[in-house]
Formats: structure tokens, C-alpha cells, sequence
């Protein structure tokens, strides 16, 4: 029993240290800190850290899997090249597919699921209270999976989850921004609303526009990272002049 419990607990510290891991080196990417087409160096990430070869190794999957990274045989693993009008366009995609499956499940959604949606947005909602971006993010992300699910769709499911992934830094980021955790909370409940009424055009509708505006605000996100880029930049030349 008492090997159970000392696997279970080291098996959550690795995946606790490889959610570290792969967080600050989404940040890093997404901010610009880390430039297209730079390699990423494991031992370097490893120093960095302070963490074995494992968690780094597999938050570099994960970010693999986003997208965020590419591995080349025999290369190495580089920051990948995504403009912003791939973003914008993967942004639209997401927005769709997020109002068909808001959409049929506002048709076909059982109460216990329902239920479960309700709480998700509670979940949301305390975390907004206390203004933690990173955990209402995670609890968002449970929020618009438990509706993923709904949609009684699992080929759906699969695509939107996909493409989601993909999109996973950029939507944790944007909520940053000021004000973004309210608007996406109030977005939330018309989303619920609109659930449980059986409105299945409402709740393509808001689902719709609640990922376009994430788009539009990521965009405003990374103008805003640039400026600060730029006043980083002022700085050192002043202070090396």
C-alpha cells in the first residue's frame, strides 16, 4: 500500500514539474523570448530548471504537440514558425467548431452533464474571484471540454480537442489581459443559459463569438508584448550608450 501511495505521489510531482516546465517555455515562445526557428537545448532546460531529463522531455512533447515546437531528425527540437495570420486563421477554425459542439449539445445534453457543465462554470467563477489567470484557465478548460463532450459527437470531440491543444498557449496567455477573466466569465454564463433553454443558436452563437474574441484579443496581446520588447530594447542601448 505504502508503494502505491509513494509511486502516485512521485508520479504527480513529475507531472507537476513538467507542467512548470511546459508553461514558462509556452510563455517564453508566445512572448517572443524564445525566436522562431531557435533550437532548444535539453541539458540547457535541465540547468534552467533544476528538474532530471524527464519532465523537460515531456513538456517538450506536449509542446510538440501543440504545435509550438518541431522536432528534426537528427537536428534537434527548434522553436516552430507560426505567424499571426495562421494564428487568426486556426483562431477562426476554433470558433466554429466550438459553436457546432455548443450548438448539439444544447440539443442533446443530458441533465447529469448539464449539472456538470453548471459546475464547471462555479469552478470558474471562484477562481475569477481570486484573479489566478493559470487556474481559471484550467478550470475554462474543463468548462469547454464537459460541452466538447456533450455534443454526443465523439469525431468532433476529437477535432475540436486537436485543434484546441494547438491553441493552448495562446488562449492561457490571453487572459492576462485586463478585464479578460470577467468578459470570459460573463461569456460562460450566456453559454449556460443558453444550455439549458435547448437554444442551440444561441449557444453556437455566443460560443462563437467568446473564441473570435479571443483571437482579436490575442492579437492586442502580442502588439502589447512587442511595445514591451521595444522599451526592453530602449533600455539596453541607453544603458550601454
Amino acid at each position: 500500500m505504502s508503494k502505491t501511495l509513494s509511486s502516485t505521489s512521485s508520479s504527480s510531482a513529475n507531472r507537476s514539474r513538467m507542467q512548470r516546465v511546459r508553461e514558462e517555455l509556452e510563455e517564453d515562445i508566445v512572448n517572443g523570448r524564445m525566436a522562431p526557428g531557435e533550437q532548444v537545448h535539453l541539458e540547457a532546460l535541465v540547468r534552467r530548471f533544476e528538474v532530471s531529463r524527464t519532465p523537460v522531455r515531456e513538456a517538450l512533447q506536449q509542446l510538440e504537440a501543440s504545435g509550438l515546437v518541431v522536432v528534426l531528425p537528427k537536428r534537434g527540437t527548434y522553436v516552430a514558425r507560426v505567424g499571426m495570420p495562421e494564428l487568426i486563421q486556426m483562431f477562426e477554425v476554433m470558433a466554429e467548431l466550438e459553436a457546432l459542439c455548443a450548438s448539439l449539445a444544447a440539443r442533446r445534453v443530458k441533465a447529469p452533464a448539464l449539472a456538470e457543465i453548471a459546475a464547471a462554470h462555479a469552478a470558474c467563477e471562484q477562481q475569477a474571484g481570486v484573479q489566478d489567470a493559470n487556474a481559471y484557465y484550467y478550470a475554462n478548460e474543463q468548462f469547454h471540454q464537459l460541452i466538447y463532450q456533450a455534443c454526443g459527437n465523439p469525431f468532433l470531440v476529437q477535432q475540436t480537442t486537436t485543434l484546441k491543444n494547438r491553441l493552448k498557449p495562446y488562449r492561457r496567455l490571453q487572459l492576462r489581459l485586463r478585464n479578460r477573466i470577467a468578459q470570459s466569465l460573463a461569456e460562460h454564463r450566456q453559454i449556460v443559459d443558453a444550455l439549458q433553454r435547448g437554444d442551440s443558436e444561441a449557444a453556437a452563437r455566443v460560443a462563437r463569438d467568446h473564441v473570435l474574441i479571443q483571437g482579436q484579443r490575442f492579437t492586442d496581446l502580442m502588439s502589447l508584448a512587442d511595445r514591451a520588447q521595444g522599451a526592453d530594447l530602449a533600455t539596453d542601448q541607453v544603458a550601454t550608450a
